[in-house]
């Protein structure tokens, strides 16, 4: 009976953990993208790409971490300092029309961009999970404060890279049913489009310092310092940050990135910008040159912008690094002080970035 009783609970513990690894694998080999042959044929022809890989224009530090550095890493990413206060998220009106200048950040990097009547969404991860199965990777902290489904028209989809927290094929592949937008990608991510059923007539694959026009707008694909891959292998697709020039205003996203004296060169010839959207957390001293710190997104946001609006993004959704989860906030609006003006919204809430009072101090949300 004992034996009997061995053999059920063990195949019992068998059957219920392959089919958890089923369901863990369900839609990854899809979710992995193109493989590098399909998208060699597209990067081969940039100055960027060389032995079969793109590189930054300013070299950076190799990533190394030795078995030690690890343990401590995993040790403060899952047993650190994680607390956080519930997150409040405002539910967006999409019945508003596009203002000359305005933002909804819909947590992470994902924003709806509002310039001279336009709408732009840069960066849409919809998905609970950013990673290729959505039984492990990072979880959301904060639920989405809208669905796709009810997003107002937009013109273009831009993406910087094709990390998990930045491409989800399960929101690319929504959009492209319920949005006529265009894609606009860097060098190498419109194969892992393609082979997500986007028409190849919606999709515009740009180098850096390329642009393609859409009506009155310039989208321009502008350098970063960071890399790409969505398994082993590593930056067969461009890494980029984009400049958003329409008639009166323009905008820079910067993805996700490290410092680069790239920004300086990037301000003078497609700024100055009148918002800049920047990265500002999962940073970590083993990885300095391809995720900035919040002092380094104020000093590119200065780079890039006399006056405009800084408002932070890559923080607050995705556990991603060990630092406390407002620390990207505070150091930034530190470092910002009353020489820059800020916007800090909530995951949904629409920012006007034409309104002088567009942020006040007073709304430390991120503390309650």
């Amino acid at each position: 009976m004992l034996g009997q009783a061995i053999r059920v609970v063990g195949g019992t513990a068998a059957v219920v953990t392959g089919g958890w690894a089923l369901r863990a694998l369900h839609g990854v080999p899809n979710a992995l993208g193109a493989p590098p042959a399909e998208i060699d044929a597209v990067a081969r022809g940039s100055a960027n790409y060389r032995d079969g890989v793109f590189h930054n224009r300013e070299p950076s530090t190799p990533l190394s971490i030795s078995r030690a550095e690890a343990w401590k890493l995993v040790h403060d990413m899952f047993g650190g300092d994680s607390a956080h206060p519930e997150i409040p998220i405002v539910v967006p009106d999409p019945a508003q029309p596009a203002a000359d200048l305005a933002l909804t950040w819909y947590g992470h990097s994902s924003v709806l961009i509002e310039i001279d009547g336009y709408r732009i969404l840069a960066d849409p991860v919809w998905s609970e999970r950013c990673s290729p199965s959505q039984s492990v990777g990072p979880r959301r902290l904060h639920p989405v404060p809208a669905s796709l489904d009810s997003l107002p028209a937009i013109d273009a989809v831009i993406i910087s890279h094709d990390h998990y927290d930045h491409l989800d094929v399960e929101t690319i592949r929504a959009l492209a049913r319920s949005q006529n937008a265009q894609f606009f990608v860097p060098l190498g991510i419109g194969a892992h489009l393609r082979g997500w059923g986007i028409p190849g007539d919606r999709i515009v694959e740009l180098d850096w310092d390329q642009g393609s026009r859409l009506a009155e707008l310039n989208i321009v694909c502008t350098p970063a310092r960071h890399f790409s891959g969505r398994f082993v292998t590593r930056n067969t697709t461009l890494w980029s940050s984009w400049a958003v020039i329409g008639p009166r205003h323009r905008v820079f996203f910067g993805g996700d990135t490290g410092y680069t004296e790239g920004f300086a060169a990037i301000g003078a010839e497609y700024g100055p910008f009148d918002l800049t959207l920047m990265p500002v957390g999962a940073y970590h001293p083993n990885w300095p040159d391809i995720h900035m710190n919040p002092e380094e997104a104020v000093r590119a946001h200065r780079d890039l912008s006399d006056d405009g609006l800084l408002t932070p993004i890559h923080w607050a959704t995705f556990r991603l690094a060990p630092h406390p989860w407002a620390e990207p906030i505070e150091r930034m609006l530190s470092a910002a002080d009353a020489r820059v003006t800020t916007a800090v919204p909530r995951p949904g809430q629409r920012v006007s970035a034409v309104d002088p009072i567009v942020a006040p101090r007073t709304d430390t949300w991120w503390r309650s």
